[in-house]
């Protein structure tokens, strides 16, 4: 964007934001066109503080400053968890960062931008990816030590604070092959041989197939399609029994995984949340376009999810019970996937 361009959309994001007081910043990107990144980049120099684009570097340096708040989301949901960043290590663009708490999968290679931002009270440092769309955020929490936070900025601030960003769209995925197309019957027997959930998207690129129709054309009685109220059901019935659950939530550059009890669920609007101390979720659930309850054979046993779509084919969300590798999953949490 040119200075001229970074001008006018500095005084068009001021009108927005003085019409609607409470707008989101993505909400306000998609309203005006632009990417959030470019909304942020905005004030550059000022409450932004550009960063190097060192990814690794900096989510390696970040145990110093504590208990963080970790934010990842998609269009339809948020997940937010408390904890500290340890434990952060990469083979090549792909990273992991496995504790109790902050547990992420990490996928660089969707990186692009960084900056560190300053709202009122509140700091972070935030990522998104080559088309400006955040993947990750980072948020100071009141157990934070901001002197740590502010000693990693100025570490990684770049040389040159510009609020002209150059984000390049990524295309639109592939059309799905006909089912004609698909070898069903070595899919369906691959399904059945697998030894680790974590196989199982390596199984979909095999063979060619979408997650959806993937779902579709499963071995039967491996998947059963369930109504799009199920997500709600299945953290009630969890918060009820206070039966321990993995939630999984990601974008094209980070999944973050909360393990453990939730307890408080309150709807609204259109979104369903968990507000816990350490833990939230915020469901959209009118873009809730597809739920499955779905088995997949591990050297464990069974293996139960409820995964949940959006319309267009994404998945946004997806459940397991909580369990260790080597363990089975628990009776109670395979109840109330029955229950669904």
């Amino acid at each position: 964007m040119s200075h001229t361009i970074v001008t006018d959309l500095k005084s068009r994001y001021e009108q927005l934001k003085a019409e609607q007081p409470s707008v989101r910043i993505r909400n306000a990107a998609e309203m005006l066109h632009v990417s959030e990144a470019d909304l942020v980049a905005l004030n550059a120099g000022s409450t932004t503080t550009v960063l190097r684009p060192e990814f690794q570097e900096i989510l390696k340096e970040l145990l110093p400053l504590g208990e963080l708040m970790a934010l990842t989301r998609n269009d339809s949901v948020v997940h937010e968890r408390k904890g500290v960043y340890d434990n952060v290590s990469f083979q090549g663009p792909v990273g992991l960062a496995v504790n109790p708490d902050i547990d992420l999968r990490i996928f660089l290679m969707h990186w692009k931008f960084a900056f560190a931002v300053t709202e009122g009270e509140r700091h972070s440092i935030q990522f998104f990816d080559k088309s400006g769309t955040a993947v990750h955020k980072i948020y100071l929490t009141t157990e934070s030590d901001a002197a740590a936070y502010h000693a990693l900025v100025d570490r990684y601030a770049a040389a040159e604070q510009s609020s002209e960003l150059i984000t390049e769209a990524y295309p639109d995925a592939p059309a799905e092959l006909p089912d004609a197309d698909i070898d069903i019957a070595a899919f369906q027997e691959s399904w059945k041989a697998l030894k680790d959930t974590h196989e199982f998207f390596a199984l979909t690129r095999t063979h060619k197939l979408t997650r959806t129709q993937a779902l579709r054309l499963a071995p039967e009685g491996y998947v059963r399609s369930t109504d799009n109220g199920a997500a709600r059901k299945l953290l009630q019935l969890a918060a009820e029994q206070q039966v321990p659950i993995m939630v999984f939530v990601g974008n094209r550059g980070c999944i973050q995984i909360h393990s453990g009890t939730v307890s408080k669920l309150l709807e609204t609007g259109p979104w369903f949340n968990v507000l816990d101390p350490m833990f939230n979720l915020h469901l959209n659930e009118q873009s809730i376009a597809g739920t499955y309850v779905v088995q997949k054979p591990s050297t464990d046993g069974m293996i139960t999810s409820l995964e949940v779509f959006d319309e267009n084919g994404e998945m946004v969300v997806q459940f397991f019970g909580a369990r260790k590798p080597g363990i089975p999953e628990l009776e109670s949490w395979r109840s109330i996937a029955a229950a669904l």
